[in-house]
């Protein structure tokens, strides 16, 4: 992963004052419930404006810490379109879970454990049929990803955790912040459905017949991110997307 000596920063200079008016402003959006195919729910705005500016300053504090903000890629110089904080663990493309890279890899904060948990336990109630049940899930790894404008994500399968954890189904948990995402999913890398995930949404897929399927962000909505949001946490554009997993 590529380090530089000046730490990828998610916020942008700010006036402090107008950040605290900002943030007392709370949208109160109402949640709902999409049930995108077997084994994978999303849920709409389920993020309060307040829940989605924690989300930014915990990463933003994260990020520029040790282990923090970076860009991963392979050998041979090819660099994914993003920056990448790795939490519980490491990952990267080439080497996928190791060991590390030369710095302790920050620990998963409390509050996306609890929120993750939380997340879970509210996606159980549209589920219809026993077949259908995602297996509980602790997050014990996870990974925070920033996406400019031009940022995008290969079509891949979550498949590098281990033996266990995929058999089981267990499920992935992804949060959306920022920029909205044209995401993509799918049995097939070649035949995709695509579904638009906004700041606030929490999208969950696991279990038999989603834990495996192929997905990636196929673009980046510039300007799409909620105005107030970017006031009162002064996210730079782009989208911050964090996955969580149980190794």
């Amino acid at each position: 992963m590529t380090r530089t000596e000046q730490p990828f920063s998610l916020i942008l200079p700010s006036d402090p004052v107008c950040k605290t008016l900002y943030a007392e402003k709370e949208n109160k959006v109402q949640s709902t419930c999409e049930v995108l195919r077997s084994g994978m729910i999303l849920l709409r705005n389920y993020l309060s404006l307040s829940e989605q500016v924690e989300i930014v300053n915990i990463c933003e504090e994260l990020g520029i810490g040790p282990g923090g903000f970076g860009q991963p890629g392979y050998e041979d110089g090819r660099k994914l379109q993003l920056q990448m904080l790795c939490l519980g663990r490491y990952w990267d493309p080439q080497t996928r879970y190791s060991k590390g890279y030369g710095f302790k890899v920050p620990q998963i904060p409390d509050k996306f454990i609890s929120l993750v948990e939380t997340a879970l336990e509210d996606s159980q109630s549209f589920i219809k049929s026993e077949e259908d049940q995602l297996p509980w899930m602790s997050p014990n790894i996870g990974i925070v990803n920033f996406y400019t404008a031009t940022g995008r994500l290969g079509i891949h399968q979550d498949r590098d955790e281990s033996w266990d954890s995929i058999n089981k189904g267990s499920p992935v948990v992804s949060i959306s912040n920022g920029d909205s995402a044209e995401f993509l999913y799918g049995d097939e890398r070649n035949k995709l459905d695509e579904v638009v995930l906004k700041s606030g949404d929490i999208l969950i897929f696991g279990g038999k017949k989603s834990r495996n399927i192929y997905h990636g962000v196929k673009a980046i909505i510039p300007n799409s991110a909620p105005e107030a949001l970017l006031k009162a946490s002064m996210l730079r554009p782009g989208r911050l997307n964090l996955t969580f997993r149980q190794y």
